[in-house]
């Protein structure tokens, strides 16, 4: 399979290969999502932004950002989550990538400062306002991810977003001036009233959800009686390791920190966190 290298391309050039995306959606057909930039140009399709990707193998890839996800015939829409479950890992990134690149090209149109139209930078993924003398660049909002754990038991939790029956790790966006670590110690508190120590990082992960980078932890569980935040989750509880609910997708940072406390527990080979 091709591998994926984003940067930035020139947008002036021609050929390649494009994506179009609205909404964390892809157009896509029976072939996929990519098409020849130059003939998706050339249909009906409300464009309201274009930036080169990167490179998909030795093909320039782009990313129309469209103000609608309209329809064309023989052609259909498909959501970045399912990519997520259902293509290979490059292609993924890809589309990923393009998704968090056609948000933020949507969202900075304009500058916040002014309102004036802003001017993309050559050579440089920027959007620029010259009347302030600013530019935007893509927002990453740092998040953090934690697996608590009390021997053999790990602390999962359910949202009412979550497909029937899957319970995941705790997790929330960090705050202004706050550590990562404090953030795990308020969002478990917050969350479900215990209280932890012994924070360890166990890696991070781009979650295109839509522009969050996810640092993952491991705590160990210090007091408390769970009690749940009823606005953010519907359920909380200890489970066994050797007695598991259905669990996140295997490609994400969550099923990576409670696999590899599994394996630690159990005597099994240590998973990979995809990257």
């Amino acid at each position: 399979m091709p591998s994926w290298q984003p940067s930035v391309l020139d947008t002036t050039v021609t050929g390649g290969w494009a994506v179009a995306h609205c909404k964390q959606q892809f157009l896509c057909d029976s072939n996929g999502v990519l098409f020849p930039r130059e003939w998706l140009k050339k249909q009906d399709l409300p464009v309201i932004a274009e930036h080169g990707i990167g490179h998909f193998g030795d093909d320039a890839v782009y990313v129309l950002e469209l103000k609608d996800c309209v329809d064309l015939p023989g052609l259909g829409w498909q959501g970045l989550r399912r990519y997520m479950l259902e293509s290979d890992i490059d292609t993924y990134k890809m589309l990923g990538y393009a998704s968090q690149i056609g948000i933020w090209a949507r969202e900075h149109r304009f500058c916040g400062g002014c309102g004036e139209a802003t001017q993309q930078v050559p050579g440089e993924r920027a959007m620029s306002c010259e009347l302030c003398n600013i530019r935007h660049y893509p927002r990453i909002s740092p998040s953090m991810i934690v697996l608590v754990t009390r021997g053999d038991e790990i602390l999962l939790a359910r949202s009412p977003r979550y497909v029937p029956g899957m319970y995941s790790t705790l997790a929330g966006f960090v705050e202004p001036g706050e550590s990562a670590e404090n953030c795990v110690r308020r969002e478990v508190r917050e969350e479900v009233a215990l209280s932890v120590d012994n924070i360890r990082y166990m890696g991070s992960q781009c979650w295109p959800f839509p522009h969050s980078m996810m640092l993952g932890f491991h705590a160990d569980y210090a007091d408390g009686e769970i009690i749940i935040q009823e606005d953010e989750i519907e359920d909380a509880r200890w489970f066994d390791v050797r007695s598991l609910p259905p669990l996140p997708a295997s490609r994400s940072i969550a099923r990576y920190l409670i696999d590899s406390y599994v394996a630690t527990r159990l005597g099994l080979p240590q998973p990979v966190l995809p990257n």
